[in-house]
C-alpha cells in the first residue's frame, strides 16, 4: 500500500517487476534509468549474485512534485525470480502499489513464465495484497530473440485475464516506457479510487505522467 501522508504532502508509490530468472526486470530498469533526465532519478542500485541477475532488489526512486506542493516518490524495484529466493520476492512484494509481470517470450520458457505468475498470485495473498484489484500490467520480453511466441498467440492466451499484455525489447529499450506508462496509469485510477488524490490533494494524473521518461531521451 501506498505511504501517503497528506499532513506531510507526501505520496510514495512502490512499483515491483515480478517474473522469472532472467526475464528482463532488471534491464527494464536500467532501461528506464537510462531514459530519464539526470536531475529526475536517483541512482539505481543493483545487487547481483551468481546465477541470477537480482538476489534482493533494484531501486530506482523518481521524483515528482505537485502544484499544491505534494511531493510524490516512486521507487521502482524488481524480484530475483530463481525459486529459491521465494523469501525475498515476498518482502519486495509486500505493500506494492503496482506490478509489471515481466515475461520471457521464447517459446522454451512457457512453463517458467506459468510458475512465476503462479507464485506471484499466491505470493500477493500471503502478503495481504488484493490480487484482483492490483494494477499490473503484463509485459512480453525478448521480442528480439528467435523461436518466440508470436504476439496474437500471446494475447490469445493472455484473454480471459483481462490483464493488459505489452510487447518489449528492454535490451534496446523497446516496450520499456510503454509498458511503464501503462502501469502508471492503472496505478493512479486505483490510488485515486483510494486517496481522492484529485479532488482531495490536487495529484492529477498528469503529475504520475511526468515521472514518465520522455521519448527519445537517452
Amino acid at each position: 500500500m501506498a505511504e501517503f501522508k497528506p499532513e506531510s504532502g507526501k505520496l510514495i508509490v512502490k512499483v515491483v517487476y515480478y517474473g522469472p530468472a532472467l526475464s528482463g526486470k532488471t534491464t527494464n530498469l536500467m532501461r528506464l534509468h537510462d531514459m530519464m533526465e539526470t536531475d529526475r532519478c536517483g541512482e539505481l542500485m543493483s545487487f547481483e549474485t551468481k546465477g541470477d541477475r537480482t538476489l534482493f532488489f533494484d531501486l530506482l526512486p523518481l521524483l515528482i512534485r505537485s502544484e499544491k506542493g505534494f511531493t510524490v516518490k516512486f521507487k521502482l524495484f524488481t524480484v530475483p525470480g530463481q525459486v529459491a529466493h521465494d523469501a525475498t520476492r515476498k518482502a519486495v512484494l509486500s505493500r506494492a502499489d503496482g506490478v509489471v509481470f515481466v515475461a520471457d517470450s521464447q517459446n522454451s520458457q512457457a512453463v517458467s513464465n506459468f510458475e512465476s505468475f503462479d507464485n506471484l498470485e499466491k505470493n500477493a495473498a500471503r502478503v495481504g495484497l488484493d490480487f484482483e484489484r492490483l494494477p499490473l500490467v503484463v509485459q512480453f520480453n525478448k521480442r528480439d530473440l528467435p523461436d518466440i511466441l508470436s504476439e496474437a498467440d500471446i494475447l490469445r492466451r493472455w484473454a480471459p485475464t483481462g490483464l493488459p499484455v505489452t510487447f518489449s525489447s528492454a535490451l534496446v529499450g523497446d516496450g520499456v516506457r510503454e509498458t511503464f506508462i501503462r502501469l502508471l496509469d492503472a496505478t493512479y485510477i486505483c490510488l485515486d479510487r483510494r486517496y481522492q488524490l484529485n479532488s482531495r490533494h490536487g495529484i492529477r494524473p498528469d503529475h504520475f505522467a511526468a515521472a514518465v521518461p520522455k521519448a527519445g531521451i537517452s
